[in-house]
């Protein structure tokens, strides 16, 4: 049945506003409300910009980010793995019926939902004069590129989607191509461009909220998923990005916990610990807290850790480059991050760790007899607590935010440090690849040396290649100016939001061959243990190597999706 175009509406905004929001930065806290029309509910500024809020809110979910965006940016490449009860994606055989799938789907959904909601909504108020102008053209500046952004993840994992633009649905829309979908996605940035305000003009406040740069990052990053790479490198070379944003001088600060929406994020989460949050999912003070950075952490040290790191990453960076250890770290590795340090004087200092030493446990004494400052040792790797189904590497990128005690018992820890979406070092990335897409082979040498230069803290070799290969032989250099990219975008992307997508958009074959040549991966879809390892046993734990099969780097379509709307066809490598 239909669904009435005001009862639609007026139903997605009582979902946005009726959900429990919270997040880091005043201008997402709100109120409930009860009224039961949109002239009534929403008759102030204040109740307008509270139905944008919850935009944002959307994404500030563990589920949606780290279960979802994350999982498929960094399980799909092979350097990192997942242990537990989604293990399925450690060999790219995730059914249709996983139960996983839904809140991407679903998520994502809500949150676009609300802002097709809220764009009706800005335009009566404005109308009404509820909101000035000025207020109305930010507003929905921000509920488009919210929109825009959503569909950009939702059309880089799952391929086409139904495209839907109105609060008015009747649930039974068909998938639009991914072209399409994209093609969407730039329209709503370019939108987002001529209403959000610049970084240098938002409010202290505002903080956190979409600008006019971020617009621009996503719309170049379309651009290159429709193979429009002109029309993507006018939107990088906006002054919007190359004159507000910059590489941080220091690799390890960009996720520091001090450093949060630095000059370098175009977009990220906000989140806060002004509460708390019970493991049933209760809310307590408007604080909104996560277990975003608690998933990738050492058993050992937070009893907790679910996802674990490749050690043919960690092998992979070349020698001198600074980015290895603020990404990955295994046995022997001392912890960089200054936050950490300041904090807790090193791994050393949680308080698992004290408690293991003092009770005489071998992981956590170190080969000089002393308590262990660092993640595991050669002799007495951290494989988990539980049994030795991990590798003993793990994702330093995650593991930055000093309030986190890492001693959660049987539960969760939870913590407040945002997620970094996109970033300016991305963005010189996605303009090098667009240069050699275009020919421009100098302009993107000289990208790439800049992202390259602060990788080494001043001047990075000339030539690159990796540092060995996954079963630890010497390499060759990387001669390819597409594969000196792609390699950049592996060195400095991985275990954030954004890898496999950039690699998918190069190509479904060149992710396909990146990940082979990166891994040694074969034809089958076997799990294969590697015949070299870091390990004092000469074994690699908890380590897969699987090709990644046709049609896999999609995700397929949610079958609970498909039972409630018959027209949603399936990615064909899941079967009809």
């Amino acid at each position: 049945m239909k669904i009435n175009k005001i009862n639609a509406a007026f139903i997605v905004i009582l979902a946005a506003l009726l959900t429990p929001l919270s997040c880091k930065k005043n201008f997402l806290n709100h109120t409930d409300t009860f009224q039961s029309t949109i002239g009534a509910t929403f008759n102030t500024s204040a109740d307008v910009v509270k139905i944008v809020n919850g935009i944002y809110d959307a994404y500030q979910s563990s589920d949606l980010l780290k279960k979802s965006i994350w999982y498929y940016a960094n399980f799909q490449t092979h350097d990192w793995f997942n242990y537990g009860a989604d293990i399925v994606w450690n060999y790219y055989a995730i059914p249709a019926d996983f139960y996983a799938l839904p809140t991407f789907w679903n998520d994502s959904y809500i949150g676009i939902a609300r802002a097709n909601a809220a764009l009706e909504v800005i335009a009566s108020a404005k109308a009404r004069g509820i909101v000035t102008a000025a207020l109305a053209d930010r507003l929905t500046g921000e509920a488009y590129f919210m929109r825009g952004m959503t569909y950009y993840y939702l059309a880089g994992a799952f391929g086409g989607v139904p495209l839907e633009l109105k609060a008015e649905t009747n649930g039974l829309t068909p998938r639009s191509s991914q072209d399409d979908v994209f093609k969407q996605v730039v329209a709503d940035m370019q939108k987002a461009e001529s209403l959000l305000l610049s970084k240098t003009t938002l409010a202290p406040a505002d903080l956190g909220r979409a600008t006019k740069g971020a617009a621009y990052g996503y719309e170049g990053a379309a651009q290159m998923w429709l193979k429009n790479y002109t029309a993507a490198l006018a939107a990088f070379n906006n002054p919007e990005l190359t004159n507000n944003y910059h590489l941080l001088p220091n690799f390890v600060d960009v996720h520091e916990f001090d450093h949060q929406n630095n000059d370098e994020s175009l977009f990220e989460i906000q989140f806060d610990v002004n509460g708390s949050q019970s493991w049933d999912g209760g809310w307590q003070n408007g604080g909104e807290i996560a277990w975003i950075d608690d998933f990738s952490w050492p058993e050992e040290v937070d009893n907790f850790g679910y996802d674990y790191g490749n050690p043919g990453l960690w092998y992979s960076y070349q020698a001198g480059d600074l980015r290895r250890g603020a990404t990955i770290i295994g046995p022997g590795d001392p912890i960089v991050s200054p936050g950490i340090i300041a904090k807790w004087g090193g791994i050393k200092g949680y308080p698992q760790v004290q408690a293991g030493f003092a009770g005489g446990d071998s992981r956590y004494i170190g080969d000089d007899g002393n308590i262990i400052n660092t993640c595991g040792t050669l002799t007495h790797p951290w494989f988990g607590k539980s049994d030795q189904k991990r590798s003993g590497y793990y994702c330093a990128k995650k593991w930055r935010d000093p309030t986190l005690t890492g001693n959660s018992g049987s539960q969760v820890i939870f913590g407040s440090q945002n997620q970094i979406l996109l970033r300016y070092a991305e963005i010189l990335l996605d303009k090098a690849e667009c240069e050699v897409r275009t020919g421009d082979i100098p302009g993107a040498m000289a990208d790439l040396k800049t992202v390259r230069d602060r990788a080494w803290g001043g001047t990075a070799p000339a030539v690159m290649q990796d540092g060995l290969t996954w079963d630890g032989k010497p390499t060759t250099p990387i001669t390819d100016p597409l594969q000196m990219v792609l390699s950049e975008y592996r060195h400095e992307l991985t275990g954030e939001y954004s890898l496999f997508y950039d690699l998918r958009r190069a190509g479904s074959d060149v992710a396909a061959a990146f990940i082979q040549a990166a891994y040694g991966t074969d034809a089958t879809t076997t799990p294969q243990p590697y015949p070299y390892g870091p390990t004092a046993d000469g074994q690699l734990h908890g380590v897969w190597r699987t090709a990644l099969p046709p049609g896999r780097d999609l995700l397929p379509i949610p079958q609970i999706a498909r039972g409630l709307n018959p027209n949603l066809t399936q990615n064909p490598a899941y079967g009809n």
